[in-house]
């Protein structure tokens, strides 16, 4: 894994991202949030990573709670910016559509203006409670109807609340690989998140990896398990690829990967989790999870011995990406 450059803030080596929190795809209560990021900290998790999308604000709210109760130098976290949360309180008796069990109570506006990034990190900062963030994305330029005048904007405007000191580090989260190209060739950014781009079943994304490599911009790897489908040991067709069923194709690559990581008695998520984090340019791997047991799995599978010939065995057998 790359190291940081002087001013970027080290992140280490697992992250956490916090969309559960925020209550993605089932209502989490208050509690059950609590013990959820304090299973992250005590597993030695410092890294964290939330969204004004994620609940409408709920996983900044719940994430906050916890961090204030932590020694502000001893973690880092980030949020992003794009996406204006405007109140809407006719919505408040329907359930938000954007795959979150919350309250439509506040919409999302799309905003990538120096003027609108600007609110965005003031309103996330009252959210968390905090009075700084080490880290800021541009969050899914992809989704607001011009990637390009997104990036174009966003990131001149990022640059500059890095030039005030107003967050130490830049960076752009999405999932469209042009978008994350012509963002890195401003030479403004220090980190890319990736979701599901660069994992091991699939890694359409290597020339944009080799580019930050290239631009000693940071990845930080997301989504590694691709929907789920990495995410046990026996991928089956219940598995999820891309938030949906997973393709026949796709299958049958998962299953050829845990067949060769039991014949070296290494669990497919932990080899998915390490081969994230084994390109010199990622300086990360940040996966959520909705229970304190997964979180614990997470950070065993991470720091869990996997042979190098593992690796060499899925070279031989064409599985690697």
């Amino acid at each position: 894994m790359a190291t940081a450059p002087p001013g970027r803030p080290v992140l280490g080596r697992l992250g956490y991202g916090a969309a559960a929190v925020g209550n993605l795809y089932r209502a989490v209560d208050d509690e059950s949030a609590r013990r959820l990021l304090d299973a992250a900290w005590d597993g030695g998790i410092r890294y964290y990573d939330t969204a004004p999308h994620y609940g409408l604000g709920l996983s900044e709210r719940r994430l906050g709670e916890m961090l204030r109760r932590r020694p502000r130098e001893e973690f880092v976290v980030s949020t992003k910016v794009g996406r204006l949360l405007v109140p809407d309180p006719g919505g408040a008796s329907r359930r938000d559509d954007d795959l979150f069990e919350v309250p439509a109570d506040h919409r999302r506006v799309w905003d990538f203006s120096e003027a609108g990034i600007r609110r965005s990190l003031e309103d996330s900062l009252g959210r968390l409670g905090l009075d700084r963030v080490d880290v800021l994305y541009l969050h899914d330029v992809e989704r607001s109807g011009d990637a390009d005048q997104a990036v174009d904007s966003g990131v001149a405007a990022l640059a500059r609340l890095r030039d005030e000191g107003l967050v130490r580090a830049i960076g752009i989260g999405t999932k469209d690989l042009g978008a994350v190209d012509r963002a890195v060739r401003t030479d403004a950014l220090d980190l890319v998140m990736l979701p599901g781009r660069y994992t091991l079943l699939e890694a359409p994304a290597k020339d944009v990896v080799a580019l930050c490599q290239q631009r000693g911009v940071g990845i930080v790897n997301v989504a590694v398990f691709n929907s789920g489908l990495l995410a046990t040991s026996e991928p089956g067709e219940d598995s999820h690829y891309e938030y949906g069923q997973v393709p026949d194709d796709r299958l049958r690559r998962a299953q050829d990967l845990a067949r060769a990581c039991r014949e070296l008695g290494v669990e497919l998520p932990a080899a998915a989790l390490q081969f994230s984090a084994r390109h010199p340019a990622v300086v990360s791997v940040v996966v959520g999870a909705d229970t304190p047991e997964q979180i614990q799995q997470n950070v065993e599978r991470m720091r869990s011995p996997v042979p190098e010939e593992l690796w060499q065995l899925l070279a031989d057998r064409g599985l690697l990406p």
